[in-house]
C-alpha cells in the first residue's frame, strides 16, 4: 500500500479517483505541528530555535497517520506547492518520523489525472529553503505578536494584539480615514449642453463646457451658482458651430489571466465577494467538486499565485475552443504571454485558470452552488479572454464653439467596432453614439443645464482596494492578503460600513498612533516590504533565516524594553469628563476608550464599576429592547435568582444578570426564526443547539452547557449525514458532516 497525505478530505477524494486501489489517500487537515499557544515557543537565546508541538485538535490525526505510515510501503507527501504546503510536508516528516522511511514529496498545480500521474513519476525532495522561509515568517510573526501584544495590554487595554503585517494593513486604513477627516469639501459647477444636428434630430449631442478663452477649464473653475448662471445667460443666444472633429482607432488589450491579487480585486468589484469569500470558494474549486456525470473534479489550478504564466497545454486547448466555439475571427495569429511585475513572483508557476478550457461553466452550473458558479465562470471567462484578440473601437471627440463668446464645448463618443475578447469577458465598456457631423456644421441648442457638484474625500478601501494597495507597497504575499483582512476585522481594528468598505475603529487610531510614534519599523511600509523581500531571499537560498530574524529582533526588543519604562498609560489613553452623571452613585462619568470603542465609565472606580454606552440608543433600538424585555419578563438568573435584563454586546442582544458585576451570568436570546433553535442536542438529548459567541467568532453549542459541551463551528441543519448519521452543518465548503473524520460533503 502506498500512502498519499494531502491537507483536506476533499482534495483526497478528488485525487483518489485517478489512482489504483493500492494507493490510500489520507488528510492531515492542514498543519499538524505548530508553535505552542501558551508560551513564546522560540528560544531567542539559541539562534531562535522554534519549539513545535502537536496541537490537541491534530493529535488524533497524527496517531492515525503514524499507524498508516507503518503499514505503507512508501509515504507520498502531496501538500500544496507553496511555502505553506512545503512546511506542512516537512512537519509531517518530523511528526511521523519519516526520515528513515521511504518517503517522497510530490507537487502539482492542478488536480487532474495527467498532473497527478506526472507528479508521481517525478517526486522530489522537500525544499528546505521554502520551509525555512515559512518558518522565518511564522517566528517573526510570533515574536511581534507575543512580545508587543502584552505591551499593548499594559499601556492601552487588555485583549489587543499586534502583528507584523496586520498592523501595517490597519495603518493603511487609519491613514485613509485621517485623509477623509481632514478633507475639506469644495463646491463647483459644470455646464452641459444638449445640441441637435439638423440632419438627425433623434440623436442628441451631449457636450460639456471645456474651455474658456482657449484655456482648458479646470475642475474647480466655476465655484458658485451665480458664476454658473452668469455663463448660462451669456450662452443662451449663442450660435453653436462644430470647430473640430477628431476620430481615431483605439484598441483595448485583452486582460491578463488572474493572479491571487487580481482575482480578489475583480471578484470584489464584479461579484461583491470579500477577499476571504473569494479564497474560500476558490479553494473548493481547486480541491474538486462532485460534477454530474463526471464525479469529483478539480475545476481550477492552484489559487495562491502571483505568476501570469499559462501552460502550453491550456493555451492550446483554449485556442481550439476559441476557434471552434467562439469564432476564428477572435483568435490571434499567435498565443499571448504575459510577464508579472510583482516583486519576487515565485509563489507558484502558473496563473489561476480552469483545469480544462472545455469545461464550460454553463454545462456544470447545476453541480455548483451560486457562489462557486459565479467565481468559476469569472475565472473561465478571464482565462479564455486572455488568449483572444484585442477589442477595437472608434473614439470621436468634437469641439463645439459658442460663437461670439469665449466658451467652447466638447463632446466625446465611442463605438465598439470589433468586440474581440469582450465577446466572452464583458467588461464595462460604454458606447456613446454620435450622429454624422461635419466640421463647420451649425447645431441647435435644445437645453443648457448648470449642475452643482462637491469634491469627494478619498473613498474608504474595499477589500479590492486594500489588496491592491498592499500589493503596491509589497506588503504580504498572495497567501497572506485574505487572512490579513480577516484578522484585522476579527480583532476589532476594522469594521465594514453600509457599502462593505473598511473603516478603522476608535482603538485602531490609538494603537496605530502608538506604533507610529514608538515602534515606527513595525508599521513602516518600506520596512515591511523589505522584510518580505528577505523572506523571498531565504526561499531562494540567498539568505539564512536566523540572521534575518536577528537583524529585526535585536533592535525591536531593546526598544520594547525602553518603551515599557518611558510610556505611561495616561499618555496613550487620556480620559475626558462628560456631562453625564452616574445613575448608580451620582459621580461624574468619564469618556474612556476600550477595546470595542469609546464608552462612559464612573469616575468613582473602583468603588463604582458602572459603565454606559457613549451614544444613546435611538427610539427604534430602545423600542426593540423594551419589546424583548416584555417577552422575557419574569426570567431569573440560574446562579443567583436575580432578574435577567436585556443587554447589548459586540455580537448583539443577550440576557444578562441584573446583579452584575457581582454575578456575571448571561444567556443567549433564542431566535424564533432560527431553525436550529429547535434542534435537540444529539449528544445529551436534553438541551437545544443555540448560537453562541467566542473570541474566534460565532459558533453553535448545546444550551445545556457546562453539563454538555457539544459544539459546532458550522450552522447545524435538521438533517443527518447519509454516511455516518452525525448532524450536517453549513460550513465554508458547503454542506458537510459535523464529524471531521467522515469527510462527507454535498
Amino acid at each position: 500500500m502506498k500512502l498519499i497525505i494531502v491537507e483536506s478530505p476533499t482534495k483526497a477524494k478528488t485525487i483518489q479517483k485517478f489512482l489504483p486501489n493500492d494507493y490510500k489517500l489520507y488528510s492531515s487537515f492542514g498543519h499538524i505541528r505548530d508553535l505552542p499557544k501558551s508560551e513564546l515557543g522560540v528560544d531567542v537565546e539559541n539562534n531562535f530555535e522554534p519549539k513545535y508541538v502537536i496541537p490537541t485538535k491534530a493529535r488524533k490525526t497524527v496517531t492515525e497517520l503514524k499507524k498508516l505510515a507503518k503499514q505503507a510501503d512508501s509515504v507520498i507527501l502531496a501538500s500544496d506547492e507553496d511555502r505553506e504546503g512545503e512546511a506542512i510536508a516537512w512537519h509531517l516528516v518530523k511528526a511521523l518520523n519519516l526520515e528513515k522511511k521511504d518517503s517522497q514529496r510530490i507537487v502539482f498545480h492542478e488536480i487532474t489525472k495527467p498532473a497527478i500521474l506526472e507528479a508521481l513519476e517525478n517526486p522530489r525532495k522537500i525544499n528546505q529553503e521554502m520551509v525555512n522561509a515559512q518558518q522565518a515568517r511564522r517566528i517573526l510573526d510570533r515574536l511581534v505578536g507575543y512580545k508587543l501584544s502584552p505591551f499593548l495590554w499594559k499601556k492601552v487595554v487588555k485583549g489587543l494584539s499586534a502583528g507584523r503585517v496586520q498592523s501595517v494593513a490597519v495603518r493603511l486604513i487609519v491613514d485613509r480615514e485621517k485623509e477623509r477627516q481632514a478633507f475639506k469639501v469644495e463646491e463647483y459647477w459644470s455646464l452641459e449642453a444638449e445640441l441637435l444636428s439638423k440632419k438627425d434630430t433623434d440623436l442628441p449631442v451631449l457636450a460639456k463646457l471645456n474651455k474658456i478663452e482657449g484655456k482648458q477649464l479646470e475642475k474647480l473653475h466655476i465655484k458658485s451658482e451665480a458664476e454658473a448662471k452668469d455663463i448660462q445667460e451669456k450662452l443662451k443666444e449663442a450660435k453653436y458651430v462644430i470647430k473640430k472633429i477628431e476620430t481615431k482607432k483605439t484598441s483595448k488589450s485583452s486582460p491578463k489571466p488572474f493572479t491571487t491579487s487580481s482575482l480578489q480585486q475583480t471578484a470584489n468589484r464584479w461579484l461583491g465577494f470579500s477577499a476571504k469569500q473569494t479564497m474560500t470558494v476558490a479553494q473548493q474549486l481547486y480541491e474538486g467538486l462532485n460534477l454530474k456525470g463526471k464525479g469529483q473534479t478539480g475545476l481550477i489550478t492552484y489559487m495562491r499565485t502571483d505568476s501570469l504564466n499559462l501552460s502550453a497545454s491550456f493555451i492550446g486547448s483554449a485556442r481550439d475552443y476559441i476557434q471552434n466555439k467562439i469564432g476564428q475571427e477572435f483568435l490571434p495569429d499567435q498565443a499571448k504571454s504575459f510577464k508579472t511585475k510583482s516583486k519576487g513572483a515565485q509563489e507558484a508557476h502558473e496563473a489561476i485558470r480552469p483545469t480544462s478550457a472545455d469545461l464550460d461553466p454553463e454545462e456544470i452550473k447545476e453541480s455548483l452552488n451560486p457562489q462557486q458558479y459565479k467565481l468559476y465562470k469569472l475565472i473561465w471567462q478571464r482565462s479564455l479572454a486572455s488568449q483572444m484578440k484585442n477589442a477595437e473601437a472608434l473614439a470621436t471627440s468634437i469641439d463645439i464653439e459658442a460663437q461670439n463668446t469665449p466658451y467652447e464645448f466638447r463632446s466625446s463618443g465611442q463605438i465598439i467596432t470589433f468586440k474581440g475578447y469582450l465577446k466572452i469577458y464583458p467588461e464595462k465598456s460604454q458606447e456613446t453614439q454620435l450622429p454624422e457631423l461635419e466640421k463647420g456644421e451649425a447645431l441647435d441648442l435644445k437645453s443648457l443645464e448648470k449642475k452643482q457638484h462637491f469634491t469627494q474625500p478619498p473613498a474608504r478601501y474595499s477589500d479590492a482596494g486594500l489588496v491592491k494597495e498592499m500589493e503596491k507597497y509589497g506588503i504580504g504575499r498572495p497567501s497572506t492578503y485574505s487572512p490579513t483582512i480577516s484578522t484585522i476585522i476579527a480583532r476589532n481594528y476594522v469594521n465594514r460600513d453600509e457599502s462593505k468598505r473598511l473603516f478603522p475603529t476608535d482603538i485602531a487610531f490609538v494603537v496605530t498612533d502608538l506604533l507610529i510614534n514608538h515602534f515606527p519599523k513595525i508599521v513602516n511600509y518600506q520596512f515591511t516590504a523589505d522584510m518580505e523581500t528577505s523572506l523571498d531571499k531565504i526561499s531562494a537560498g540567498e539568505k539564512e533565516w536566523p540572521q534575518v530574524i536577528a537583524s529585526f529582533y535585536t533592535d525591536f526588543i531593546e526598544n520594547l524594553e525602553k518603551k515599557y519604562e518611558e510610556i505611561q498609560k495616561e499618555e496613550i489613553m487620556p480620559e475626558k469628563e462628560s456631562d453625564e452623571t452616574c445613575d448608580k452613585c451620582g459621580s461624574k462619568m468619564l469618556i474612556k476608550t476600550g477595546r470595542y470603542g469609546k464608552f462612559l465609565a464612573c469616575s468613582n472606580f473602583p468603588d463604582c464599576k458602572n459603565t454606559m454606552p457613549l451614544e444613546k440608543k435611538s427610539e427604534k433600538e430602545q423600542a426593540e429592547i423594551d419589546e424583548l424585555q416584555k417577552e422575557h419578563a419574569g426570567e431569573t438568573c440560574d446562579k443567583c435568582g436575580a432578574d435577567m435584563v436585556i443587554k447589548t454586546g459586540r455580537y448583539g442582544k443577550f440576557l444578562g444578570c441584573s446583579n452584575y458585576p457581582k454575578c456575571k451570568s448571561i444567556k443567549n436570546i433564542k431566535d424564533k426564526n432560527d431553525p436550529q433553535a429547535d434542534i435537540t442536542c444529539p449528544l445529551c438529548q436534553k438541551g437545544n443547539i443555540v448560537k453562541k459567541f467566542s473570541r474566534r467568532g460565532a459558533f453553535y453549542g448545546c444550551s445545556n452547557y457546562p453539563e454538555c459541551k457539544n459544539a459546532y463551528w458550522g450552522k447545524p441543519l435538521e438533517e443527518k449525514c447519509p454516511q455516518c448519521g452525525s448532524l450536517l452543518v453549513e460550513s465554508k465548503k458547503g454542506v458537510t458532516c459535523s464529524d471531521k473524520g467522515c469527510g462527507y460533503i454535498r
